[in-house]
């Protein structure tokens, strides 16, 4: 009997305990280290997977000639306006789709029809409405946004628990205090769960329009070096990316924490 007792205390201590801050730092370190073993060993030619350190190099010159700068501003002005717009217009949306009824069912089939339309695929349409210039991409951007945000807002109203409701009202709360105190709160954490996809769909639609219609931006940088078998400043671009996206995880977890601290 005490020998199992011991076996579920170890088990529980190994479920429980706590992963050291620098274990990230640990892994991209031990990948990059890896990666750059496999280049100076020429493993794989430099053409199609060039060294962490020729990379960075690259970047270094880029940033020094300021083309870098003016991409990266480019791209993260519109990610900046996009996501937003989609992620207000998202949340607005999805509450008003969980409280109402009749919302619900008018709105709700149509929402869900369109969210499985690659978005990208409207971005012609979107350019004969809106024309050739920063609104196309920024809608584009938006659009994508705004359908995981509202379905997870949908759902993070709707699965609250009734008998918190219940109660609430029993002690004499009214409605704006029941969904201020009670049902927002509750639909928190799928509306971050909502925002955090989101934050990838919006970098992929960013370099989708990009590459397709933009002069500047990330998406367009990768897409005029890969054509120009670049290799180096291309995966400039592509880390950049990846490092935008763990920003973006990184900034939404903070901020999860501080509006869910019981979560």
């Amino acid at each position: 009997m005490s020998q199992d007792r011991q076996i579920i205390t170890n088990r529980v201590a190994f479920l429980e305990q706590k992963i050291p801050s620098y274990a990230a730092v640990v892994g991209i370190a031990g990948l990059l280290v890896i990666w750059e073993i496999i280049c100076r060993l020429e493993i794989v030619p430099p053409l199609f997977l060039p060294a962490p350190t020729a990379i960075l190099s690259a970047g270094w010159e880029m940033l020094s000639s300021g083309e870098l700068y003016k991409d990266l501003l480019a791209s993260m002005y519109r990610i900046g306006i996009g996501y937003s717009l989609g992620a207000i217009l998202g949340i607005v949306v999805g509450l008003i789709l969980g409280f109402s009824k009749w919302t619900d069912a008018i709105v709700s089939p149509i929402v869900y029809s369109i969210y499985p339309i690659p978005k990208i695929a409207l971005l012609p349409l979107i350019i004969l409405w809106l024309g050739i210039g920063e609104m196309p991409k920024v809608a584009i951007i938006a659009l994508g946004v705004f359908f995981p945000v509202v379905i997870n807002t949908f759902s993070g109203v709707k699965n609250v628990d009734p008998i918190l409701i219940k109660a609430a009202v029993t002690f004499g709360s009214n409605h704006l205090n029941v969904i201020r105190k009670v049902i927002l709160p509750g639909s928190l954490p799928m509306i971050f769960a909502g925002l955090k996809l989101a934050a990838g769909t919006s970098l992929l639609l960013l370099v989708s329009a990009e590459m397709i219609a933009a002069q500047q931006g990330i998406g367009s940088m990768v897409l005029h070096y890969g054509n120009l078998m670049i290799t180096t400043k291309l995966m400039v671009g592509v880390l950049i990316l990846s490092l935008l996206g763990l920003t973006f995880n990184r900034v939404l977890g903070w901020i999860e924490r501080k509006l869910i601290p019981w979560k």
